[in-house]
């Protein structure tokens, strides 16, 4: 294999996880190469709701610093919202422990508090957090790589061993079952609704006494409903009866959003594992191999942490 040809590090995958780590490798100096099965706009990033905040993932102290170094970056991105996708936004955490938010967060997330009984009918926690519209976010991580010197390849890779670079980072999600492969990687299925906005502006995440979730997201003119959670569920169309469902529960919490029209119905698969898998392993023939998969829900959450951690993984 020529490297001088083959590039100094190909990433494998092309949602946030991949696209983060490729603009980190690609601004410490890397020549990288995204090889990913499909455009941004078809990835699982792509249907998120993007609240920066934990959602099943493991283990819990690295992800906590993942998280919080994210959060560092979130909050600069966050000063250019119309160009990043970012955006800083007042919301609630219901069912949410005032101590246990505050020993996630700490000093990081200033004045978590106690929500009202005007902000919400129950036990809850008051946040301002990072919100992500990935319909900028995502087109925007994909030109930042670009202008680092990055270049981006549509391509299904079968075998990682046989991706020609010098040093190859595994961010292939739910691909990563079969083309590790890595059997305790499995699929959460998430459906939501994107309606139009009827002049909400805070987010919600709640359950109800059944443990059913429902969260509302306000992103630039609509707003996303949710949301489930199907434990080894592989289809990616969307349920009009699980839909009609989501609504119900939402507009439950909003009336508003009863009458709100329908924009669009989305599906997303989230790549579960019982702990993120972020480490440097060799290829058969001795070049490094890093993966970098499993995030759960939390990819957002937790992607310029990881990136910065698979870069540095990456390094000889």
């Amino acid at each position: 294999m020529d490297s001088e040809l083959s590039g100094d590090v190909v990433v494998v995958g092309g949602g946030v996880i991949g696209l983060t780590t490729a603009v980190v490798l690609a601004e410490r100096g890397r020549r990288v190469r995204l090889w990913t099965r499909d455009p941004v706009e078809r990835t699982t990033s792509w249907v998120a709701g993007a609240l920066w905040w934990p959602h099943r993932i493991d283990p819990v102290a690295s992800a906590r610093a993942w998280a919080l170094r994210s959060l560092d970056v979130y909050e600069e991105l966050a000063a250019r919202p119309d160009v990043t996708g970012v955006r800083m936004v007042e919301g609630v955490l219901g069912e949410a422990d005032l101590d246990g938010a505050i020993a996630w967060a700490g000093a990081r997330v200033p004045g978590l508090r106690a929500a009202t009984a005007e902000e919400y009918g129950g036990t809850g926690v008051w946040a301002r957090l990072p919100l992500i519209d990935m319909s900028t976010h995502l087109p925007w991580l994909r030109e930042r790589f670009l202008e680092a010197g990055g270049s981006i390849e549509v391509r299904t890779v079968s075998d990682l061993a046989l991706v020609e670079a010098p040093v190859v980072v595994n961010c292939t999600g739910l691909g990563a079952r079969e083309l590790v492969p890595d059997a305790s990687v499995r699929p959460v299925r998430g459906q939501l609704v994107v309606v139009e906005n009827p002049g909400i502006r805070t987010w919600l995440v709640s359950a109800d006494a059944d443990g059913r979730t429902a969260y509302f997201f306000p992103q630039p003119g609509r707003l996303l409903l949710g949301g489930t959670e199907d434990e080894g569920e592989w289809s990616r169309e969307p349920d009009p009866a699980v839909a009609e469902a989501i609504v119900r529960r939402c507009a439950a919490l909003r009336p508003e959003i009863a009458g709100a029209r329908v924009l669009e119905h989305r599906v997303g698969l989230r790549p579960v594992r019982d702990s993120v898998r972020l480490e440097r392993a060799p290829l058969p023939d001795g070049r490094v191999l890093v993966h970098n998969y499993g995030h759960g829900g939390g990819g957002v959450t937790v992607a310029w942490g990881c990136a910065e951690e698979a870069a540095g993984l990456a390094s000889p």
